[in-house]
Formats: structure tokens, sequence, C-alpha cells
């Protein structure tokens, strides 16, 4: 009889290869609310190496780090129209506090615009208190009806960003860096995605923004996802929360403002767009640990050695974690960091010590060959590099051979219902056919200009709509 597989196929049944893949490598489980998750302490570690490899992208841009109340008086939501009626769905409101009825009920935060715009206004005076440029890492709540782990949970983690501008040009330029030198670059160059840069429809931008680009991704299964958002805010806040700054020549202006934010749903990304049927892949330049070298036998001259190796190569800079647990068979602990998508394994036994070898397992390419251990240091760190080069490469080349070229809205429909993108002239398409796509359960992720670079305006000639179902 054969094995049963240790996760569901992907081809057989996507949504169950998911689940099967998030409990088995260990990455979260559901909390006991309904819609919430428990983030496991493999799963925290990417999302640790996501938030470091992030926050230091953000610091440069000369944003720094801050952290506002959970908590939001319900009052603070009605002062800007759009907003308020973007995020009332979600909302989780509490009314009693210390076994009493609250005077104003406070809003569980959906977004921190309300909150932080309310000190925003407090802080700046002058144009000298500009730009002021402020992030948090923290916690948001948005009640999610259909909640699926790390794509749609009813609490998840993610980094807001926040700014005031003396000028609409600085705003605009400053929301375009976030977008391209520090998600883009971070999803390329880190989690080796292949991610389209576009700029979101009227119907799909940020609730109370004038313009919101986005990074959307195509999934192993070649629904898109979206990554990241970086949003124009003009000044509706500002009129709102009444922030103004003594100008140069002596003048009250109101200041121009973006926000924008990213979330553990690139967690979700990862497992779905770069996990096979043997589990994850975790590109090596995240990956918190990169090489595992495994003991196969409890023999005291190979734990020595697979101690011995394991601080050679972290002494070569690679994160690098020995398991010499022998009391576990060796199959099981190689198909848990299988599971887990550890790029690297070096499996070393009596045999290989005598051949003065070990075994090199290579998770995103597949294979194994005996390597001389004494040559290890120096060819890890490339090998790394070239797996993360390969994994981006398969990204793209994923996404290039299923999306299509289509001159009708049928044929976009058609392309984006088989389980693929859409390309299509959005002069041809418009807000009508747009509004059309969603009786098919297609969106429009993004409008991008002929070149594929972003548009300066949402309606300039020569604009294409990107077409898919989306998660």
């Amino acid at each position: 009889m054969a094995k049963a597989p240790v996760l569901t196929p992907r081809a057989d049944d996507f949504p169950r290869w998911y689940q099967d893949l998030i409990t088995k490598a260990e990455l979260a489980d559901n909390g006991p609310v309904r819609g919430t998750m428990v983030i496991r302490p493999y799963g925290y570690g990417l999302w640790e190496r996501m938030q470091a490899e992030m926050d230091a992208r953000i610091k440069e841009t000369g944003t720094q780090n801050a952290y506002f109340p959970l908590l939001i008086p319900e009052s603070y939501l009605a002062r800007e129209a759009d907003h308020v009626e973007g995020f009332a769905p979600e909302l989780a409101v509490v009314t009693h506090g210390g076994g009493k009825e609250l005077e104003e009920p406070a809003v569980v935060r959906p977004t921190s615009e309300m909150i932080i715009n309310e000190y925003f206004a407090k802080w700046v005076q002058s144009y000298r208190d500009l730009p002021l440029l402020i992030n948090q890492w923290a916690n948001v709540v948005r009640w999610e009806l259909r909640p699926r782990l790390f794509l749609r949970t009813s609490e998840f983690l993610w980094q807001e960003g926040h700014t005031a501008h003396a000028t609409y040009e600085e705003a605009r330029d400053f929301a375009a860096h976030i977008h391209r030198r520090v998600y883009e670059d971070f999803m390329l160059n880190v989690l080796a995605m292949d991610v389209v840069p576009g700029r979101k429809t009227v119907k799909e931008r940020f609730a109370g923004a004038v313009n919101t680009l986005t990074l959307e991704g195509m999934m192993g299964d070649g629904k898109a996802l979206q990554m990241a958002t970086s949003h124009e805010l003009g000044q509706n806040f500002a009129k709102a929360f009444n922030t103004r700054y003594l100008s140069r020549d002596s003048r009250q202006e109101l200041v121009w403002q973006t926000s924008w934010g990213s979330t553990t749903r690139m967690i979700g990304a990862l497992v779905m767009m770069h996990g096979d049927d043997n589990g994850l892949r975790v590109p090596p330049r995240l990956a918190q640990i990169q090489a595992v070298v495994l003991a196969i036998k409890g023999e005291e001259p190979v734990l020595a050695e697979v101690r011995e190796l394991g601080g050679r190569l972290k002494a070569a800079g690679v994160r690098v974690h020995v398991d010499d647990r022998t009391d576990i068979p060796f199959g099981r602990r190689a198909v848990d960091w299988e599971l887990k998508g550890v790029p690297v394994r070096i499996e070393i036994g009596p045999r290989d010590l005598e051949n003065g070898t070990a075994m090199l397992a290579r998770r995103i390419p597949g294979g194994k060959e005996p390597v001389p251990l004494d040559a290890l240091a120096e060819l890890l760190p490339e090998v790394l590099e070239e797996d993360q080069a390969l994994l981006l490469k398969q990204s793209r080349e994923r996404r290039e051979s299923r999306t299509s070229e289509v001159s009708t809205l049928a044929e976009a429909v058609e392309a984006a219902t088989a389980g693929g993108w859409a390309r299509i002239p959005w002069a041809v398409l418009g807000e009508e056919g747009e509004a059309e796509l969603a009786d098919h359960a297609v969106t429009v992720r993004c409008l991008v200009a002929e070149d594929g670079s972003v548009p300066d305006d949402g309606d300039a000639p020569g604009n294409v709509a990107v077409v898919a179902r989306a998660y």
C-alpha cells in the first residue's frame, strides 16, 4: 500500500494543502475566539526576520518608531466620513470597562489614522516640525467573517506608517518611495517574491485616501494577494483634525499626509507562493535557520563533528541550527525540517565521517549530494544565494506564464476563473466593466502603465488593468 502523503497535494485541494502546511510546519494555530490565531515560535521567527528587514529600510527614510493606544474613542472615527464608512462593518467596540458602562464607547483600532492624527494636530505647529515621519509595529482588529490563518484574521500584526508633509509633492513622493524602496525592495530581495507594483482604482483604494499604491503577488494557485499598500491621504485627515502649520511666509497651511502598511499576511504569501507538496520553502535571506546540521546516529564522533561544523558555519556568517536529537528517528527529523522549509540540510553519519564528507540536501531546487566537510563553510553562502535567486525566478516565471493579454471583459473573466491573471486596457474595461467583474468574483488588482511602471494618473492614456481572483 502506498504511503499517505504528509500534506494534501496542492493540485488536489490547494486550501487544504495550505491549512495542512500551516499546522504541520508549526507556523500557527487557531485562537480561542473565532478569527484569531496563535503564532507559534517558528512562524513568529519568520515575522521577526520580516520586521528586522523592513524596520531597517523604514528607518533609512528618516522615519521613527512610536506607539499609540489600542483603544480609540468612538467619536474620533466620525471625523472622516469615508474612512469610518470603509471600516464600520469590521469594527470591534468596547462598551464596558471595570464593571461599568463607559461614558463613550472605545473602538479597538482597525488602523490608527484617527488617533495618530489627533496627536499630529498637537505636535505640528510650524514648518520646522515637518516632515513628521512616524511608524508603529502593533496589532489591529478587523472583525473577519471568513477567517483564514495569516490571510484574514480578526486580529493581526503589522506595521503602519503615518507621515505629515508641507506640500502635496513631498507627500506623493514619500508614499512612492515607501512603495518601491521599502516594500518592493524587501519583497524582491528578501522574500524572493515577484510582485507587480501598481495603482489601485477608485473603487479599490483605501478609505479616506486620494491614491493607493499596491504590490500584488501571484500565489501558487494563480490567485492574487495584496502584499502591502502605500496611501496618499491628501488633506482629508488634516481637514478633519485641523492639522495646520505656520509656513515660512507666516501663513497657516494644512499638512499633506501619507499612511502605509504591511502585515503578517506576508507569512501566508510565503507559504502560498513558495510552498510545494513537501512543505514550505523559505528564502535563505529571510530564514532564521539557513542550515540545519543533523546527526544521523548518536555516536560520539558524529555528535562532535556535527557540533564543530555548526560552529564553523556560524563563524562563516550562516544562521545555523545543530540537530543532535538522536533519540528521535532521523527520518522524522528530516521530514520536519523539510516541512519547515529550511534551505539547507547537512546530514552526517558514521559513514560520512569515514569519508570526510556530509550529505548536502538543498530544499529549494531539491536533491542531495556528498560534499567534503572542509568545503562546507566556503560553499554554503554561495549555495544560499543561488537558491534565493532561483525562488525569485520561479515566482516570476509563474506569473508571466499565467498572465494573459486580453481585449474584452469576457476574456478577462475567463483567464481569471481559469486560475490566472489578465491584462486588459483600462480604457476598454473602465468602471462599468470593473463593476461587472465583481459578479464573477474577479477584481482589478491594480492599474499599470503600458511599460509596467506605476501610472501618475488613474485615467492616464494607455493604462492597463491587472485583473484576477484574489484572497
